[in-house]
């Protein structure tokens, strides 16, 4: 596992291997993670949008931009949580991701940036 605090917001990546299939007569390798965002600060702050950078061994970047996480814009209050699974999709055995969620302070009514910690995405026979 991975983590990060940015501003009192801490996100923590938690990665897994879901397996490969084929598609468009490509091996694809299918990588689950779940991501734990915890507001560490004082006041009660709303994730808007999120922008990742997806990259794998063949060096192919996907740049994924949009409103929310999986549909939702949550509120995290001080002191708690918020968590949620996602995946991706490689062509090759080995990747990485990171980014950024864009977020407001409902106080300040400041907006932020929180930083998503780079993580490594692996197949694990691939490491033998």
């Amino acid at each position: 596992m991975v983590q990060q605090v940015t501003q009192g917001i801490k996100v923590s990546v938690k990665t897994s291997f879901e397996g490969t299939f084929y598609k468009d007569y490509k091996m694809q390798y299918a990588f689950g993670y779940t991501v734990t965002i915890e507001n560490q600060g004082k006041d009660v702050v709303q994730l808007l949008s999120r922008h990742w950078r997806i990259s794998d061994a063949l060096n192919n970047v996907e740049v994924i931009e949009g409103d929310g996480v999986i549909g939702k814009k949550p509120v995290i209050l001080p002191g708690e949580k918020h968590e949620y699974s996602s995946g991706c999709l490689l062509l090759s055995p080995f990747g990485s991701m990171k980014g950024h969620y864009n977020m407001v302070n409902f106080t300040s009514t400041r907006k932020f940036r929180v930083m998503i910690p780079s993580f490594k995405l692996s197949e694990p026979s691939a490491m033998n």
